[in-house]
Formats: structure tokens, C-alpha cells, sequence
């Protein structure tokens, strides 16, 4: 089944409410055609805003815009804009079978017998909900009401898909199952989409690109990996993942150095200026106390992840550092242990 792309442009766009309240700083965005783009944020950041105000649930200041392709699609309602929209509890119809819910939107459109019969068919086989067809909402599982949900906000072959924590709903087991069969099924679409989650590792394995997004505003926009090894803000860093956040002044910050204990180590161009540095707990090697150019510290704390241990460390002239290790790895509370880190690690925190 194919959709028709369209990019989405996003200029000066806010939201103010009736009573004063900035939901959304004057925001910028561009998606590309046939791109899966995630608003990243925790509660209350302005992600569902932007992404209701996008479908035309919301409508934005004066001077935002709005475009769909060429279109601008500012002040058009929603019935216009031809969006599909994909909602936490997946707003099926109970009453309705699987079929019926995929094909509902094609039938309120004056589609075909033919029309809707040919597309409800290659949406269950895309979805894989064959002999499910005649199945009501309350007879299927979580992760098969959410391909309901999703085959139904295709089938009338929207412009743009929009997702609104699509995976909310589902056990961690299955939520991780789904968003790679998500992932998948978007691919396949070849739609324009922007899925809002507060989950980032949801985020990574779904988008080609990700918006993090605080307090109404978007911080930083790229693709996971870039994101999460060069954050340009410290909530950047800590929101996709763990991190070590390390300061340093005077004599050090001049000579772009950092202090552990009584090493100094240097950190990369990319530092200079900045008074804090940010390590992730994956890129602190720890190996034995006295080993050659290794910092000694001692364990404090050590936790068993299944895939991995977490070690809290404390050196001197920092705060406690937290080191990611091997699950079989052998330092216990109390330990003597030497740590290492690699000069292109450290990353700078700038606000």
C-alpha cells in the first residue's frame, strides 16, 4: 500500500493560552517526506501541543504557520488537513470489528465497496492481523488493538500520521516487542510521521530523527546517535540516558583540563570555555588500582543490572562517578579500583 509524502513546516509557531500560559515557545521544524520524527520530552514540555496543533486540535497564535507540502494549512480544521492520527488508548470502536475499525474512515469518505474492501485486505496482511478479521476490540491483545489503531489512521492515505504516545498503554515486555514492529511498518508506509513519546529508548528505535523538547521549546534536533554522543544542552545529555556531570574551574577550565583525584586529564576542543564536562557511565573503563596512567578510586556501591553492573565510585576532588561494567565483572563495595578514560569522551554541558 503506498501513501502519499509530504514534508511539514513548522515557522514561529506558538500557543498561549487564555490565561497567560505559554504551552510552546515560537518553534521552528522542518520533516522531510516520508520521515518518522520524534518529539522527545517529559511531561508538560510541549510536545502534545505541538503535535495537536500540527493535526488542527489546536490552533496556534497569530503569526505561526503551518504548511503541509506547498499548502499552507495554518487556520484549515482538521477534516481538511488529512492527517491519521494514532492516540494513546487507541480510540477503537468496541462495538465495531477489525475490519469495520480499519475501514471506517474510507467508508465516512464515500469510498468504494471495491476501495475499501481492497485496502482493509492489504492492511491486515501489512499488520498482521489475518484471521482477526472479524474479532471485536475487548477479544484482541494490546499489541494487536495497536495495529487496529495504526492500519485505521492509514487507510484513507493521510498526508501525515500523527502518534501520540502510541505505546503508553502496553507492559515494558511488549512495548519493546511493538516499537520495532512499529518502526518496521513505518519504513514500509514510506508516511511522513511525528510520534510523541516520552520514552527515549522508544524515540531511538523509532525515528530517523528526534526534536528534545523542555519547558515548550525544542533544546536539540538529530538523529539518535548524534544526539546522544554530542547533546548541545545538559538536558539533552541526562534526558537520553545516564551521565556523569563534573565541574572545573580556575587553572583547569583555562587549560581545558579536568582533575580526577590527583590526575589531570585533558578534554578535547570541543570543551573549552565550558565550567561542568558530562561522561557517560559506559565510557569510564575500570580496571585495577595502580595500573599504569589509571586514576585510584574506590567503590562505594555496586549494582547487578543483568546486563550489566553499575559501580558508584568516589575519587577525590569530584563527585561520586557512576561506571557501567561487565555483568561478571568482579569489584565489590569496598574495592580498590583503577579508572581510565578515553581524552575523546568527555563532553562539554553549555546551557
Amino acid at each position: 500500500m503506498e501513501n502519499k509524502s509530504t514534508s511539514i513546516d513548522i515557522r514561529q509557531c506558538a500557543k498561549t493560552y487564555a490565561d497567560g500560559t505559554r504551552g510552546l515557545q515560537p518553534t521552528d521544524l522542518h520533516v522531510e517526506p516520508g520521515e518518522v520524527l520524534a518529539l522527545l520530552g517529559p511531561s508538560g514540555c510541549g510536545k502534545t501541543t505541538l503535535l495537536r496543533i500540527i493535526a488542527g486540535l489546536e490552533s496556534a497564535d497569530a503569526g505561526s504557520y503551518i504548511g503541509f507540502g506547498s499548502q499552507d494549512v495554518t487556520h484549515m480544521p482538521i477534516e481538511q488537513r488529512e492527517v491519521g492520527m494514532v492516540f494513546q488508548h487507541y480510540a477503537l470502536f468496541p462495538q465495531m470489528s477489525v475490519q469495520t475499525n480499519i475501514g471506517y474512515g474510507l467508508r465516512i469518505r464515500g469510498a468504494s465497496a471495491e476501495e475499501q474492501r481492497r485496502t482493509v485486505g492489504e492492511l491486515v496482511d501489512l499488520v498482521r492481523l489475518n484471521g482477526l478479521e472479524h474479532k471485536r476490540p475487548a477479544e484482541l491483545s494490546g499489541g494487536q488493538r495497536q495495529r487496529v489503531a495504526l492500519a485505521r489512521a492509514v487507510a484513507s492515505k493521510p498526508r501525515v500520521l500523527l502518534l501520540d504516545e502510541p505505546l503508553t498503554a502496553l507492559d515494558a515486555k511488549l512495548k519493546e516487542t511493538l516499537r520495532d514492529e512499529l518502526a518496521q511498518l513505518l519504513r514500509q508506509l514510506r508516511i511522513t510521521a511525528v510520534h510523541v513519546t516520552h520514552d527515549q529508548q522508544e524515540a531511538m528505535a523509532i525515528a530517523d530523527r528526534m526534536a528534545v523538547m523542555k519547558a515548550g521549546q525544542i533544546l536539540q534536533i538529530g538523529d539518535g546517535e548524534s544526539l546522544y554522543r554530542n547533546p548541545s544542552h545538559p538536558f539533552v545529555a541526562t534526558f537520553l540516558g545516564r551521565v556523569n556531570q563534573l565541574e572545573r574551574s580556575g587553572e583547569l577550565l583555562a587549560h581545558n583540563q579536568i582533575m580526577l583525584g590527583d590526575v589531570v586529564l585533558h578534554c578535547p576542543d570541543s570543551c573549552a570555555g565550558a565550567a561542568q564536562v558530562l561522561l557517560r557511565p559506559e565510557d569510564i573503563e575500570v580496571c585495577a588500582a595502580g595500573a599504569a596512567g589509571a586514576v585510584t578510586c574506590a567503590v562505594s556501591r555496586r549494582v547487578f543490572l543483568g546486563d550489566r553492573v553499575q559501580l558508584t565510585l568516589n575519587v577525590g576532588g569530584q563527585n561520586p562517578l557512576i561506571a557501567d561494567v561487565g555483568r561478571d565483572h568482579a569489584a565489590n563495595a569496598g574495592d580498590l579500583v583503577g579508572i581510565q578514560i578515553a581524552y575523546h569522551h568527555w563532553m562539554a554541558s553549555r546551557v
